[in-house]
């Protein structure tokens, strides 16, 4: 939320700006931890009011069964997105590997409960533009509705999910590979998107659409366009056969609204076996503009990954050679 503030500080791994192969190490202060140190604390004996009320959308109920805790703070706070801070820290360092051999990672919101926008998509160099926006939407138009829908949710003291959009430009082809179901890169990223907290539906180019479509619809024709093979359309969200093709990849999240309610739906106290309210707490109205931030994240991570296993090295001068030499064979092949 606006009123918190993380602080970050590196403990290890970086010297002078650059990693030096040890760990990264990195503190996330909030400014909320203050009021939780008493609720939270790990001595015996601490005190702090046990939740008994599950939240409907949550982990808690879940949570309380799987773990054997009559407390369901124990799982909400284990549980809540906030663990996504320590992933943008991570794919902070991937995105910087990745932007050494020429990938660029933007995202932007495209609904924001049935508000849309599906005009033209960000480019690399747009990124500053779409963060410019209160929800992270490049049209004008689609930022002031998505925004006014979320007041209009604040006054009902209701939640709102959404959709965004995640673009990879100058991914190299080959990443990821069909050898092992669990190598296919539309798999990992649709893992890696499907962990994000609230997020209920991942797909990649044209997704859903592609079923109602006919084959002559669906595929991407190939081409020979100045010595280089090119794909004529991308609905197949730059992935193949579970490998990058080469084009942009595009990843599409459906995230669900928050499970926390200023108007809270009926559950049952855990200790009584009563209906009760679920459990209020300060909570956000639209978290999807967030989201897409870790979004970005998760496939820089991804993609970060499966290049250093397919170019190897100790350093990040091997890697780039190791790329440039690979890149040098592929244009070769593609000049039939």
């Amino acid at each position: 939320m606006q009123v918190e503030a993380d602080e970050l500080e590196i403990l290890g791994g970086v010297r002078h700006g650059r990693t030096i192969g040890a760990p990264v190490a990195v503190l996330v202060r909030n400014s909320e931890w203050p009021k939780w140190q008493e609720i939270m604390s790990p001595d015996p004996g601490g005190s702090g009011k046990p939740v008994t009320r599950p939240r409907p959308g949550h982990a808690d109920l879940t949570g309380m069964l799987k773990y054997d805790t009559g407390d369901a703070r124990d799982v909400l706070e284990r549980a809540s997105a906030r663990e996504t801070a320590a992933r943008t820290v991570a794919g902070v360092l991937a995105r910087s590997l990745l932007s050494e051999i020429g990938v660029a990672v933007v995202s932007h919101v495209t609904a924001i409960g049935s508000v849309s926008y599906d005009g033209p998509a960000p480019g690399p160099d747009d990124q500053e533009a779409t963060d410019a926006s209160e929800v992270r939407c490049i049209d004008e138009a689609g930022s002031r509705g998505m925004a006014e829908a979320i007041t209009r949710a604040m006054e009902d003291k209701d939640t709102l999910g959404g959709v965004f959009e995640v673009l990879a430009y100058g991914a190299p082809p080959g990443l990821g590979s069909y050898v092992q179901f669990d190598r296919r890169l539309d798999g990992l990223l649709a893992a890696a998107f499907m962990s994000i907290p609230a997020i209920k539906g991942v797909e990649i180019g044209a997704g859903f659409r592609s079923a109602a479509a006919s084959g002559l619809e669906a595929h991407d024709e190939i081409r020979l366009e100045e010595g280089t093979l090119v794909r004529a359309t991308n609905r197949a969200g730059g992935i193949e056969g579970g490998m990058s093709n080469g084009e942009t990849i595009i990843v599409r999240a459906a995230m669900k609204p928050i499970s926390t309610l200023m108007s809270p739906l009926q559950t049952v106290d855990m200790t009584t076996g009563e209906p009760a309210q679920a459990v209020r707490e300060r909570s956000d109205v639209c978290a999807v503009p967030a989201a897409a931030v870790v979004g970005e994240q998760m496939i820089c991570w991804a993609l970060a990954s499966e290049s250093v296993r397919k170019y190897g090295g100790d350093t990040v001068g091997d890697y780039l050679a190791s790329h440039r030499g690979y890149m040098s064979r592929v244009q070769e092949r593609s000049n039939p």
